[in-house]
């Protein structure tokens, strides 16, 4: 079978030779491979002027539903691609990891877009800045999606997951994508992108697939455009220094390989819970995927004087795990992904080995449980020595990106920290210690040098993700070694595909751009309280000025009654005298129930609930016989069902000398006015001609 790549709108067959993609563990073959004849520019110009537009016509609420539900359609569908996954040297526990775990990505950026996002086509960041001294003339920042393309190139260990974790931010940010899967084991990423594409779930254009080659694809992108790309450093190098990227500004983003450390605490001897612990991830770090992650643990930092006690307990859990055919139940490791791969991973374990000694493996000599070991991609766990790693560099240098790792002493933390540090800058580093004070020293030493930090112990360990283990809410990526680049993140990611762009003007016209009242602006003032108009009847800086009130001290008192807060400024003449506020202040929380009580109109109307306060800050007291007003204004709208819509309303509670003296955003669900009976669409999207497409 010869994989197609998806591009235009249709599967293409690239012509020419094809390159032979083997089964990992059997060596037979599974697909070939070609791009040669694929319309590179074609495929560029596609998602600009189809991919793009139509996602950016969705708000960020919307996109994320549609990732949700692509997300629902290939969890459905899972077991499919399992046996693809077999054939790449996966475990149905690795499966797992790359499949799911992919899936999983969808989801949860789906439910951060929709719980932290604006349901807008852009982003608002920040608070405005004051930038002038009567406050006519003040700026803010916005985000909006680049107008480019986002061409992702994976590496081969993770088909499904490496692209997902890149789809999933770039799509958010209503930016397409082009992805290029590596091309050793991209029948399973092919697989699933037809099942993407056969959803119809995704506007078209959004998503395009490219098996094989790049071709001159890079040569045509652009400063809209944004290149993400995980693998090796030398490849990497070579992209980042691509002409067209360097020419025009092209955001690149670099995940490369690097030497993880885990450490065990100096405390943590043989028989602490933290002890066992670390041995247990050591030893799944080192037979997960086989070892083919670029978080896996490659160096293991432990006191000396406890180095015998590792290597025997390490030995005894990797003899449990021997390598073979990964759809076999009773194989916990599967092979590496290609013959290639073997060839590499021993050519570095022979550089390893001129600063340290095997203790446990032999790749001339292992059993293998099924699978075709002339034939497959076997290779066993190497757990290896080094007695003096600061004098024997290469295992600071060399990677072997394999079931390989390297077991060396430390005599004090200082010490284990320089150590760490020693990678020149890794993905990820994990510390199990039951002591807090090593916790930060560890951390705080060595976070200079890494993109994440695990630090577990008794209390963490149950529900701990592991080492080696990147999570969508979290930043993936690391400094120097590691590429220098991030992924993930949460939102951080999506910013990635997104412009800043800093907005200078009166809070009027600010308001009117960015769709967000801001204190200063102009505002109408309605005759009809806000609170008796629906979602679409009100407008953005709609503003009510409420009647006044006069805070007397039976106030306080009361409240402080109700609440049981007798605190000396709200209740003792005397102390309160002696405090920062010269006598007596009502309770801040007093001033915000008075206020809701100027602003709220109490019969049944279009409000339908208050569910929370944003920003609040207490700026002036308010002392007995002063009296308040309230400033009510629009502040944002955001559709949320058929039937609700979310206002925020900011809010100004200011004194007999119009100074303010709280200030907060009250959020409400209002009623939206029914929908007027839909009327059929009779005209057809306007086509673009095939040659523009394809030229530009």
């Amino acid at each position: 079978m010869r994989l197609t790549s998806y591009g235009q709108g249709q599967w293409v067959a690239g012509q020419g030779p094809g390159v032979d993609l083997l089964n990992a563990a059997t060596g037979e073959k599974v697909a070939e491979s070609s791009s040669e004849g694929l319309d590179f520019v074609g495929m560029l110009n596609y998602a600009r002027m189809f991919g793009g537009p139509a996602l950016r016509k969705l708000t960020f609420h919307e996109r994320a539903y549609l990732l949700k539900d692509m997300a629902k359609y290939l969890t459905d569908r899972t077991e499919e691609l399992y046996p693809l996954s077999a054939a790449t040297g996966a475990t149905k526990n690795d499966s797992w990891f790359d499949v799911d775990g992919g899936i999983g990505t969808l989801f949860v950026y789906s439910s951060k877009g929709r719980r932290e996002l604006p349901n807008e086509q852009f982003h608002i960041e920040g608070a405005p800045e004051n930038i002038s001294r009567a406050g006519s003339f003040v700026g803010r920042h916005i985000c909006v999606p680049l107008r480019g393309v986002a061409v992702h190139i994976n590496a081969f260990n993770f088909p499904c997951w490496g692209m997902l974790e890149k789809v999933a931010p770039s799509f958010l940010a209503g930016v397409p994508s082009i992805v290029k899967p590596a091309t050793s084991t991209s029948y399973l990423t092919h697989r699933m992108v037809e099942m993407m594409i056969d959803s119809r779930i995704f506007p078209e254009g959004s998503l395009q697939l490219i098996c094989g080659g790049l071709g001159d694809l890079l040569d045509h992108v652009t400063c809209q455009d944004v290149v993400t790309f995980t693998g090796s450093s030398p490849t990497g190098r070579k992209l980042r220094h691509h002409p067209a990227i360097v020419e025009n500004s092209v955001r690149f983003n670099q995940e490369t390989d690097s030497l993880n450390f885990c450490m065990l605490g100096p405390e943590s001897k043989p028989g602490t819970e933290e002890f066992d612990l670390f041995i247990k991830e050591v030893a799944r770090e080192m037979t997960v995927k086989a070892g083919q992650k670029c978080t896996a643990i490659r160096r293991t930092l432990v006191p000396a004087g406890m180095e015998d006690d590792v290597v025997r307990a390490l030995k005894g859990r990797l003899a449990r795990a021997l390598p073979g055919d990964p759809t076999r139940e009773d194989v916990r490791m599967g092979p590496l992904a290609s013959r290639g791969q073997v060839d590499e991973v021993r050519a570095r374990v022979e550089e390893l080995q001129q600063g340290a000694e095997t203790v446990y493996g032999n790749p001339d000599d292992f059993e293998v449980i099924g699978g075709d070991r002339e034939k497959g991609a076997f290779f066993p766990s190497l757990l290896l020595y080094c007695p003096a790693p600061f004098d024997r560099h290469p295992v600071h240098d060399v990677e072997a990106f394999g079931p390989v790792n390297t077991v060396m002493p430390y005599s004090s933390v200082d010490e284990a920290v320089e150590l760490a540090c020693l990678g020149r800058g890794s993905l990820v580093g994990s510390l199990f210690t039951a002591d807090d004070n090593v916790a930060r020293e560890v951390a705080l030493g060595t976070a200079a040098y890494h993109g994440r930090l695990m630090l577990i112990n008794a209390e963490s360990a149950h529900e701990s993700t592991g080492h080696g283990s990147p999570l969508p809410h979290l930043v993936h990526g690391g400094p120097g070694r590691a590429g220098g680049g991030e992924e993930l993140g949460g939102i951080r990611s999506v910013l990635k595909y997104m412009q800043r762009t800093a907005l200078q003007g009166s809070p009027t016209t600010l308001s009117r751009v960015s769709g967000v009242w801001m204190p200063g602006a102009k505002g109408s003032v309605s005759k009809v309280h806000p609170f008796r108009k629906h979602f679409e009847e009100l407008e953005i800086g709609e503003t009510l000025i409420t009647h006044r009130r006069t805070i007397a001290e039976a106030d306080i008192v009361n409240f402080a009654g109700v609440s049981g807060d007798h605190f000396y400024a709200h209740m003792d003449d005397i102390a309160a005298r002696d405090s920062i506020f010269g006598r007596r202040v009502a309770h801040g929380y007093f001033i915000i129930a008075a206020a809701a009580g100027l602003f709220v109109d109490p019969a049944p109307g279009p409000v339908l609930a208050n569910y929370g306060l944003d920003d609040l800050r207490f700026t002036k007291p308010v002392y007995i016989g002063d009296t308040i007003q309230v400033r009510l204004a629009c502040k944002q709208k955001a559709p949320k069902t058929e039937d609700q819509g979310v206002v925020s309303w900011g809010v100004e509670v200011i004194n007999q000398n119009q100074e303010i003296v709280a200030s907060y955003t009250v959020l409400t669900l209002v009623r939206r006015l029914p929908k007027p009976e839909a009327v059929e669409e009779t005209n057809q999207p306007e086509q673009v001609p095939e040659e523009t497409v394809k030229h530009g």
